[in-house]
């Protein structure tokens, strides 16, 4: 009986890969049987453990620069997958927000999705067949106070992929967003306590997420058993966004 959500001969690409939901994300694939390049830009010790765990490579790169992104895909070699994870927060006020933060934002978690979407999805026409996941964010759909440039660069990221199945899924392309909730990451044990307990208020499940609950989602998204399955946002948020 084959493994459900089997990778198994899949090549993949994750972005963004070396620590947090990004190294659950590559370890998770590469459980399923894929053959994966962890992509980075900071971080490389992080990385090449990653890249190490599962096998695979680590290679760094800037995707928030087209030609970066380009490259990076180019060196990945053929891919039957590739997941953007990378992104940043620059959290502040709008009447306070510097025009570099929004760019850093928007550059880093939009048109790095851009930049490596576009390169990897040709060789994938040539062969009529991929699976692309955006990670984006439950605040790309509903905001977040202090983070209108984050939500943006989220909400993009869904508008973008809705667009990109219509037009890759005629040949056999999929493309597909899942968006996390609160995950149990750097980010979220920085927080003040009464912020972590108004983040469980509103979460019904009452608890923070794991990347490993993240990394299941990407799995079955771009295996042959989600294969009917393109333009969809699966948010993984412990019911946050209902």
């Amino acid at each position: 009986m084959p493994e459900f959500a089997s990778l198994e001969g899949k090549n993949a690409l994750v972005t963004g890969g070396s620590r947090g939901i990004g190294r659950a994300i590559a370890l998770e694939l590469a459980k399923a049987g894929a053959s994966v390049v962890v992509g980075y830009r900071s971080g490389k010790d992080e990385a090449e453990a990653v890249a190490q765990e599962t096998g695979g490579r680590a290679l760094a790169a800037d995707i928030s620069s087209p030609e970066e992104a380009g490259r990076l895909v180019e060196e990945a070699g053929e891919l039957d997958i590739l997941v953007n994870n990378a992104g940043l927060t620059r959290d502040g006020l709008l009447a306070r927000m510097s025009d570099a933060d929004w760019r850093d934002v928007i550059e880093t978690n939009l048109s790095s999705v851009f930049y490596t979407c576009r390169a990897a999805a040709r060789p994938m026409m040539k062969r009529r067949g991929g699976a692309i996941v955006n990670v984006s964010s439950v605040v790309g759909l509903h905001g977040n106070p202090g983070q209108t440039n984050y939500s943006a660069s989220k909400a993009g990221v869904i508008g973008f992929t809705k667009a990109l199945a219509r037009e890759l899924g005629s040949r056999g392309i999929r493309a597909n967003v899942v968006a996390p909730g609160y995950i149990k990451t750097r980010l979220t044990d920085e927080i003040s306590e009464e912020m972590r307990t108004l983040m469980l208020t509103n979460t019904p499940l009452g608890r923070l997420g794991d990347p490993e609950n993240v990394a299941g989602a990407v799995r079955f998204l771009c295996s042959d058993d989600a294969a009917f399955i393109t333009g969809e946002v699966l948010l993984v948020d412990g019911g946050l966004g209902m």
